[in-house]
């Protein structure tokens, strides 16, 4: 009989989340149900009977850590439990660690649940939680992340998600209204709405169902929207418009992942140096002070020297916020492993290093013109030492810089209070205080 089982007591499950944002909802989501069935949850392997490796499987390097942590895992002496997109692929991971207790692909939390009471037993029933509307994250509770698909209609050279995913499936506007209001009620200050391709959502559901609708309909909330992962197009014009309107952050992240036109053509995406451009133009016309982060894979099989150079000349005229850069990676079942021309691994790297090297200049070109200014910091973290880390519509968490800011006594996180921004490095910011908090209301 399980351990849980047999000693009446809660059996606890650690949950370790790799890989994206979309993957921690999913983490959330299994999480939020685990407490709901009355399992205790860990933040470390002591004290577990069962720890579950929510994995990532999009590039070589993410396989190789989600394979890491599988045996990390399996070290600590619990019972091991695989889920995510890594495990599609059960067989690779049970033949490097075949201690494992179960192996689930993506989207298959119930399997997963079932899995689990299986392996320690199923809580009495005394144990259980009530769980709101609004789920567990695993996020500070100021901001959280709201998917709104899963799966992708693209089909990128470079890219399996659709295959470990499936198709594009969009959520109901009315059910992501009722998640992200509880959300708000909670204290979530700030959404960050994700997909695959956010700037796809509803193309499924018919007429009337779209990003740019339901972020109008999101921003009746009055937390700060913020969006990842657009694609360029009509939609991400009519997103930028909702910016300009002041009704979404102005903060745009399109992964244009390359400009050169036959290298996005290998890598069955639209687009080129020109069209780039324009769209850039475009949106910083309609949304003045427009932030635009963006990622680029360097070394894609076909890449010469002149391609990589046309990289370089874009950076330097569209002046990108922020910016992301991958060597590329072959993936077991990607198209783009058996394009000629592969890219020798030290040339891939070192492209990539130039890449950021130049786009450290331009960062830290474009924090100096911001030096002076006035503007909204939502309150992230307030050290020991009094310090606030925080960031403005500007950064987003994890993958963009900070903002710390000394003297703002009291402080809580999910606070918003006005800074004036004095100094920086190539990616974060200082500043100073400039005006009293705009009061964090629970009600």
């Amino acid at each position: 009989m399980p351990r849980g089982a047999a000693q009446g007591r809660a059996p606890t499950v650690g949950i370790v989340s790799l890989g994206c944002a979309k993957n921690l909802v999913d983490s959330e989501r299994l999480t939020s149900a685990l407490v709901a069935m009355g399992y205790r949850i860990s933040g470390s392997y002591e004290g577990c009977d069962l720890v579950v490796v929510n994995t990532c499987g999009f590039i070589n390097p993410a396989v190789d850590e989600s394979l890491d942590a599988i045996g990390e895992a399996l070290e600590s002496g619990c019972k091991v439990l695989v889920m995510g997109c890594l495990g599609a692929r059960a067989d690779l991971i049970r033949r490097r660690h075949p201690g494992i207790s179960a192996v689930y692909g993506p989207g298959r939390r119930a399997a997963v649940l079932r899995g689990i009471a299986r392996e320690i037993g199923i809580p009495p029933a005394p144990m259980r939680e009530a769980v709101g509307p609004a789920g567990l994250t695993l996020t500070p509770s100021h901001y959280s992340y709201l998917k709104i698909s899963e799966g992708c209609r693209h089909r990128c050279s470079f890219c399996v998600i659709p295959a470990l995913r499936g198709p594009l499936v969009s959520r109901r506007g009315d059910d992501i209204m009722r998640e992200a209001e509880a959300k708000v009620a909670s204290g979530v200050r700030e959404l960050l709405v994700i997909a695959q391709d956010s700037s796809d959502y509803g193309v499924d559901l018919g007429p009337g169902e779209s990003l740019t609708a339901l972020l109008r309909r999101l921003a009746t909330l009055g937390a700060w929207l913020r969006v990842h992962y657009v694609y360029p197009g009509r939609e991400a014009d009519r997103l930028v418009e909702l910016m300009g309107e002041g009704l979404v952050l102005p903060y745009l992240d399109a992964p244009l992942q390359h400009v050169s036109s036959h290298i996005l053509r290998d890598m069955r995406r639209p687009g080129s140096l020109e069209r780039s451009l324009e769209s850039i133009q475009r949106w910083r016309q309609a949304c003045p002070g427009l932030a635009i982060r963006s990622t680029f894979i360097t070394g894609f099989p076909g890449e010469s020297e002149e391609d990589f150079g046309e990289l370089l000349d874009f950076l330097r005229e569209a002046r990108l916020d922020r910016v992301g850069c991958f060597p590329y990676s072959n993936v077991d079942g990607a198209a783009a492993n058996d394009l000629p021309g592969q890219v020798e691994e030290d040339v891939k790297s070192e492209r990539a290093a130039i890449l950021m090297e130049v786009q450290g200049e331009i960062s830290d070109e474009i924090l100096e013109g911001r030096m002076g200014s006035r503007c909204d910091l939502m309150v992230d973290e307030v050290t020991e030492e009094g310090l606030v880390i925080g960031r403005t519509a500007r950064e987003a968490p994890e993958v963009d810089g900070v903002v710390t800011v000394e003297g703002l006594d009291g402080a809580r996180p999910g606070e918003i209070h006005k800074v004036t921004l004095t100094s920086h490095d190539e990616h974060d910011l200082w500043a100073e205080p400039a005006a009293q908090p705009i009061p964090f209301r629970r009600d």
